[in-house]
């Protein structure tokens, strides 16, 4: 599993197009599109998450924080079975920072970035790979 996280409209999606040659065989999951992030019967070889804040975004309007965080490690936990159930499989997660700047004044919005804070932490903890995307440059941090 790799997770890929930088500013927004900072290069992520074309990153890791580039780095994975993907084609029309990956499977694509949006949180920008609110498409459903649990597991699917796909048998291709990658999936992508993008928009993990975007996910944890329209959660956090019906959710507290230990819910998000929960459900998102069942969800994680799904994709990471469904991608050692064979070898070429991959399970790559995009998510946008939204770590950098003034505390939110509005709960739901505060709840909304903590909530990120820590669903990408436990994400990274479990990916074998993480990267970080500025300006459409990488650096692996793990």
């Amino acid at each position: 599993m790799h997770f890929v996280t930088g500013g927004a409209y900072n290069g992520k999606t074309k990153w890791v197009n580039q780095l994975y040659s993907l084609e029309n065989d990956a499977l694509w999951l949006s949180g920008y599109r609110k498409e459903q992030p649990e597991m699917l019967d796909f048998q291709g070889s990658t999936v992508v998450l993008q928009g993990l804040e975007a996910w944890i975004q329209h959660a956090a309007e019906e959710m507290d924080s230990d819910s998000i965080r929960k459900r998102w490690k069942d969800i994680i936990a799904d994709w990471r079975i469904w991608e050692s159930e064979k070898e070429e499989r991959s399970c790559i997660v995009i998510g946008s920072d939204i770590s950098k700047g003034i505390v939110p004044i509005e709960a739901r919005d505060r709840r909304w970035r903590d909530a990120c804070g820590w669903v990408y932490q436990d994400v990274a903890s479990v990916c074998s790979r993480v990267d970080i995307i500025w300006y459409g440059i990488n650096q692996r941090i793990k």
